[in-house]
């Protein structure tokens, strides 16, 4: 049997640090970076998803940043494809891979592939699509409460793109995908992974959170998004609805000041790290470290590389 390839997989929740973390571990491990951010593979948002500047970045090589534009699809199982052929270029030549990021569902993607489901029905597709815009997602939400309440549990209210799928999948299998889900158990293991989850007192990311935020506003978020608008992005693509953005055309729009837009900004980004950390407490896999532990995190990774972790 082929020996697995290993990665190490950083993960935690948003503003805690995992960025630094990985720079820091990758240029004491000869390492490259994958990035796991289902926002940062978008060019142009760049404020609003705290994509590492080039300074940040170190000289690292970090690689799925910047991939597609906003109006393009982008999904859990693209950035597998894209993700495993990285892997393999990356040990190729000897490099130590970390997959950096927080965005969970990629994550499992990437280490236990991805239940078959069926393709797109357009129609279908549209007919929800209009039912959420003239009576809001809440209500094709309830709907999935109902049919399937342990995929609701898993989505957002307001993640449309994903509410909407979920749906589509039960009308066209007859099945609910979380059962589709337990099925496939993701087991597609490709790959042999440590995985490290960044562990912070709450009131102390809650408080990072806060300041990152405003400092996102100082660093040009309105004109970031400003920009993207006049290029033609609609405000109804899911990026421009990702956390930041929507805050933002609701203040270019008046309905918010920018007070109250940097409040619900705060506010929201709370509950998203609450949320991730949720997922990636139900994953017994994960161990846990603080982002300042660098020689602890160091320790296990070499322990895990050659064999002793």
């Amino acid at each position: 049997m082929k020996e697995q390839q290993k990665i190490v997989i950083i993960a935690g929740p948003t503003a805690s640090g995992k960025s630094s973390l990985g720079v820091e571990l990758a240029l004491s491990l000869g390492g490259e970076i994958i990035n796991a951010d289902s926002m940062q593979v978008y060019r142009g948002m760049d404020v609003g998803t705290a994509k590492p500047t080039l300074e940040e970045q170190k000289g690292i090589p970090h690689h799925l940043l910047d991939v597609v534009d906003p109006d393009e699809d982008f999904s859990a199982a693209t950035f597998r494809s894209m993700a495993l052929a990285l892997v393999r270029e990356i040990c190729s030549r000897g490099k130590i891979c970390l997959v950096v990021g927080g965005t969970g569902l990629y994550i499992k993607a990437l280490l236990g592939g991805l239940f078959r489901s069926p393709p797109a029905d357009p129609r279908l597709r549209e007919t929800l699509r209009l039912e959420c815009d003239n009576h809001g997602s809440t209500r094709l939400y309830e709907r999935l409460k109902l049919l399937d309440p342990e995929s609701a549990s898993r989505v957002h209210p307001n993640d449309k793109v994903r509410i909407i799928r979920s749906l589509e999948i039960i009308h066209l299998t007859n099945r609910r995908p979380s059962e589709l889900s337990r099925e496939h158990g993701f087991r597609d293991r490709a790959l042999g992974a440590l995985k490290l989850c960044l562990k912070i007192n709450r009131e102390e990311l809650y408080h990072r959170i806060n300041r990152r935020s405003a400092a996102m506003l100082r660093a040009g978020l309105v004109g970031e998004t400003e920009s993207l608008l006049s290029k033609g992005y609609s405000p109804e693509l899911k990026p421009m609805k990702s956390i930041g953005y929507r805050h933002i055309v609701k203040y270019l729009e008046g309905t918010w000041s920018l007070a109250e837009a940097t409040r619900n900004l705060q506010r929201d980004t709370r509950r998203y790290a609450k949320r991730q950390l949720t997922w990636f407490r139900a994953d017994p896999e994960f161990t846990w470290i603080s982002p300042d532990n660098f020689d602890l995190a160091s320790k296990k990774i070499r322990a895990f590389l050659v064999g002793a972790a």
